[in-house]
C-alpha cells in the first residue's frame, strides 16, 4: 500500500476515533438528562395539558400564606396583657378593652376587629361547639349531611335529564331546533331570581331547595353533553360504520367515549354551581343545611359561626371537586393525549 493511502487509512481511524470520543462526551449529558427528568420536563411538555400537575409546594404555600394573613389581620397588636391572660374569647376581650378606662381603643391596633371578622382562634372554637351542641338545634355533622344530600339529588336529577338532552341536541334536527329555544331562555336566569317562583310553586322548605339546586345544573350538563357528541371525530364515525356498527354501537363505543371529558367538565362546573347556590336554596324555610346555619347566625351577629360555616363549605367543595379529578383520571385516562 503506498504511503498516500496508509495516511488517509490512518486519517480515517483517527477521525472515527475522534467521533467516539466525541460520542462519549455527548453521552453523558444525555444520561444526567435521564437522572434529572425535571430539567427535560420544562422545553418537553410546555404546552401539553395533559403533563401539567399542580405542585404541592405551590399549595401548601398558598394554605400558610392565607393562615397568616388571618392571623395578623385579627390579632390586636398592643393589647394589654391583663386583657391577654384572661379567659375570654378574642372578640369578648377587644369588648372588654373598649369598655375599659384602663384599656380603650387606642391603646391596641388591630386591622378588622371582630364585628368586621373574627380571629382563629374564636373560630376554631366555635367549629368545636357545633360539632357537639350545635347552633339553635342540630349539630355541624347533621348541617352537612342535609346539605350534601340535598346537592346530591340536585345533580343526579340534572345529569338523568340534562345528559340525555343534550345528547339528543347533538345527534338529531328536530331535537336541537325544540330544546335549543327552550335551553337558550332559561339558562342564563339565575337561580337566585327564582326563589319567590319556587317558594310558589314548591312551597317552603326542602321541595324549593332541591328544585333550585336541579335548575342550577341541568343546563350545564345539556351544553356539555352537546359540546362532548360535537368533540367526536368524523373519521372514527365513518370507520366504525365501515366495519358494519350499527347507530347504538357508535353511540356506545365511539360517541359517549368521545364525550366523557366534556362530561366531566360539564359535571365539576355544575357540582360548583350547585354547591355555590346552595346557602341561597337553603334559605327558604330549611331547618337543616349549612346555608341554614349560616342565616340562622346572622342576626345573632355571632360571626364566628358564619365563617365557620363558610370553611366547611369551602373545604367539602374542594374534597368533591378533588374526588371527580381522581374519577376522572381513572375513568378518562386518555383525556388529553390526542
Amino acid at each position: 500500500m503506498s504511503d498516500a493511502g496508509m495516511g488517509a487509512r490512518a486519517g480515517g481511524v483517527s477521525g472515527a476515533i475522534d467521533g467516539m470520543d466525541a460520542a462519549a462526551e455527548y453521552a453523558l449529558p444525555a444520561s444526567k438528562a435521564k437522572k434529572s427528568p425535571n430539567k427535560d420536563r420544562k422545553t418537553v411538555t410546555f404546552g401539553d395539558s395533559s403533563a401539567v400537575r399542580s405542585d404541592t409546594r405551590w399549595s401548601v404555600i398558598a394554605f400558610i400564606g392565607l393562615i397568616l394573613l388571618w392571623w395578623v389581620s385579627t390579632k390586636p397588636w398592643g393589647l394589654d396583657e391583663a386583657f391577654k391572660a384572661a379567659d375570654l374569647s378574642d372578640a369578648e376581650r377587644i369588648t372588654v378593652c373598649n369598655q375599659s378606662e384602663e384599656c380603650g381603643r387606642d391603646s391596641y391596633s388591630q386591622l378588622a376587629g371582630p364585628l368586621t371578622f373574627p380571629s382563629i382562634r374564636d373560630t376554631w372554637n366555635a367549629m368545636g361547639t357545633l360539632a357537639t351542641e350545635g347552633f339553635r338545634g342540630p349539630t355541624l355533622w347533621e348541617h352537612m349531611r342535609a346539605s350534601l344530600w340535598r346537592v346530591v339529588r340536585g345533580m343526579f336529577w340534572g345529569m338523568v335529564v340534562g345528559i340525555p338532552v343534550g345528547f339528543a341536541m347533538g345527534l338529531s334536527n328536530k331535537a336541537r331546533g325544540f330544546f335549543d329555544t327552550i335551553v337558550e331562555l332559561f339558562r342564563p336566569i339565575p337561580p337566585f331570581a327564582l326563589i319567590p317562583l319556587f317558594i310558589l310553586i314548591f312551597g317552603i322548605g326542602d321541595g324549593t331547595a332541591r328544585n333550585l339546586l336541579i335548575f342550577a345544573s341541568i343546563w350545564i350538563m345539556i351544553i356539555a353533553a352537546r359540546s362532548g357528541v360535537g368533540a367526536a371525530s368524523l373519521s372514527k364515525v365513518r370507520a366504525a360504520y365501515s366495519l358494519g356498527a350499527s347507530k347504538r354501537q357508535v353511540l356506545q363505543k365511539v360517541l359517549l367515549p368521545n364525550a366523557l371529558p366534556e362530561l366531566f367538565t360539564g359535571i365539576r362546573v355544575a357540582l360548583g354551581v350547585s354547591w355555590g347556590t346552595l346557602v341561597a336554596a337553603e334559605l327558604v324555610g330549611t331547618r337543616e343545611g349549612l346555608g341554614a346555619m349560616i342565616f340562622a347566625a346572622r342576626p345573632f351577629f355571632r360571626l364566628d359561626v358564619v365563617v365557620a360555616g363558610v370553611i366547611v363549605i369551602a373545604v367539602l367543595g374542594v374534597f368533591m371537586d378533588m374526588l371527580l379529578r381522581i374519577l376522572e383520571a381513572r375513568l378518562i385516562p386518555w383525556r388529553g393525549k390526542g
